[in-house]
């Protein structure tokens, strides 16, 4: 059964840093790209951040360039992403998954964790 477990979320003033943390559990985690989303109130599901399944390579959101980062540790199986700078509009639920295609972005299939809520305020 896959488990996708995202913390780390917090409210957290414009500028500020946060680092997301997601465990995965349930397939083979190095068989797998990996991609963090996020889903603003009244906004559909959106890629932010994807890596291959050994970390070679990243790709970022626009609006995230620069500022995101994310990383995977296969050892343990959790996939991070560390947020820098951050502004009002990265406030959203964010969750990870498991991608079919590191080039499409798309998830593997529809299965969610509950995600991490990030909300940036003054």
């Amino acid at each position: 059964q896959v488990q996708l477990v995202e913390s780390g979320g917090g409210l957290v003033q414009p500028g500020g840093s946060l680092r997301l943390s997601c465990v995965a559990s349930g397939f083979i985690f190095t068989n797998y790209p990996m991609g963090w989303y996020r889903q603003a109130p009244g906004k559909q599901r959106a890629l932010v951040a994807s890596i291959t399944p050994y970390g070679t390579n990243t790709k970022y959101a626009d609006s995230v360039k620069g500022r995101f980062n994310i990383s995977r540790d296969n050892s343990e199986a959790m996939v991070y992403l560390q947020m820098n700078d951050l502004k009002p509009g990265d406030t959203a639920v964010y969750f990870c998954n498991r991608q079919s295609s590191y080039y499409s972005g798309r998830p593997v299939d529809d299965n969610w964790g509950r995600g991490t809520q990030v909300t940036v305020s003054s």
